[in-house]
């Protein structure tokens, strides 16, 4: 894909990672979740002796347990810059899944770190995430990819869309 930068957001469980892995797959796409990398950059450390974690991939499978505790500590992270933790992934990646909160992607936006944001919806299988962990709404997105049905049409979805991105 040729240096675009994407922000894919939705609510929990809709399929935002798996269409940044099959954009990964099919066209090279290097992509951070946003869970991932807070749980590496700090929510890990801060968390460990709390839950007993030995590792940070241990923190990072606990996480639904307690999205709304990550969601706090990750907008405390962001407190002086609502796109500090945004600007870490960018830097090594070309795509940020899994944003939460109104105003980081407000203040990403205004900054101008994508060029595309993206909607997975899959609200007609699956319930809408809980305002304390996630207030983002569908407004933000510049695309929605719909994930209500088979595998292999979402797939086929997000092929199109990184035929796009690929010429």
């Amino acid at each position: 894909m040729k240096n675009i930068k994407l922000c894919i957001v939705g609510s929990a469980r809709m399929g935002k990672d798996t269409l940044a892995e099959i954009l990964r797959d099919e066209f090279g796409l290097k992509f951070i979740s946003s869970s991932q990398a807070a749980a590496d950059i700090f929510i890990y450390d801060e968390l460990k002796v709390k839950y007993g974690y030995k590792t940070s991939e241990e923190c990072f499978i606990d996480r639904m347990n307690h999205r709304a505790e990550w969601y706090n500590m990750i907008c405390d992270y962001n407190k002086d810059d609502k796109a500090r933790l945004a600007k870490g992934i960018l830097e090594r990646a070309d795509c940020y899944v899994g944003m939460r909160d109104i105003s980081e992607i407000n203040e990403c936006m205004k900054q101008g770190l994508f060029d595309l944001i993206v909607w997975v919806d899959a609200s007609k299988r699956l319930p809408a995430e809980s305002a304390d962990s996630f207030n983002i709404d569908i407004s933000c997105a510049d695309i929605i990819i719909e994930n209500n049905g088979t595998f292999d049409q979402f797939k086929e979805k997000v092929l199109r869309l990184g035929k796009i991105f690929a010429k």
